[in-house]
């Protein structure tokens, strides 16, 4: 703790310091919940997604299988060629959104292709579009998640060390200027007394004087 000045300007930027940290901790803490709980649910989200994509994946297996004819798709025959993203804005964090993707297919030649190929195209594209929001939400959660540990530090700090700090330099600096004030009186009741006691003293030289005249 740094040595503080016993002063009442000091006390007065202690209990500056001490309103503006009780002012800020409520905003600090409604924030550390509201991210907390965003972190919850994009987290279940991404795993929602995420079990899809899975699904997705096992229904795909089963129905080419169907066909008898796997070999024939290729996972090169559909590439993603731009991602789309907009922006959003979580408790002050600025966070990516996905919007889908643009995808293209390889070349492939119609005749010699089984007819079911663009819908597996099709389906593969689902499952990537599927990997490609669950990474989003990943970058989100990431994202979140370093805000919220600057903010649990804020909390932590304000509650832990500032607050606590401000308090003890508070009551440090009233008790000494509680004491300084008490020792001022003490020395003015002590002069007040001592220049009483010269004055009684005058008084009786001048009587003594007057007698023996």
């Amino acid at each position: 703790m740094a040595k503080i000045k016993l002063t009442k300007n000091e006390q007065k930027a202690q209990k500056d310091a001490l309103k503006m940290y009780q002012r800020y901790l409520p905003t600090l803490t409604l924030k550390k919940q509201q991210l907390q709980s965003e972190i919850r649910t994009i987290d279940a989200k991404a795993k929602a997604v995420r079990q899809k994509r899975v699904q997705l994946e096992n229904e795909f297996k089963i129905w080419i299988s169907v066909f008898g004819e796997e070999e024939a798709f290729k996972p090169d025959m559909v590439t993603v060629s731009n991602i789309k993203k907009g922006i959003g804005n979580i408790a002050g964090v600025t966070i990516p959104i996905y919007e889908g993707a643009d995808f293209s297919r390889g070349d492939y030649d119609l005749y010699e292709t089984p007819l079911w190929i663009d819908l597996a195209a099709d389906r593969m594209e689902k499952a990537l579009s599927l990997d490609l929001e669950a990474s989003v939400l990943d970058e989100q959660v990431r994202l979140l998640s370093q805000e919220l540990r600057t903010t649990t530090q804020r909390v932590n700090l304000f509650e832990k060390v500032k607050i606590p700090e401000a308090k003890s330099n508070i009551k440090k600096i009233s008790v000494y200027l509680g004491d300084q004030q008490v020792s001022a009186v003490v020395r003015s009741k002590i002069s007040k007394k001592k220049i009483e006691q010269r004055l009684e003293s005058f008084d009786n030289n001048d009587t003594n004087k007057g007698a023996t005249k």
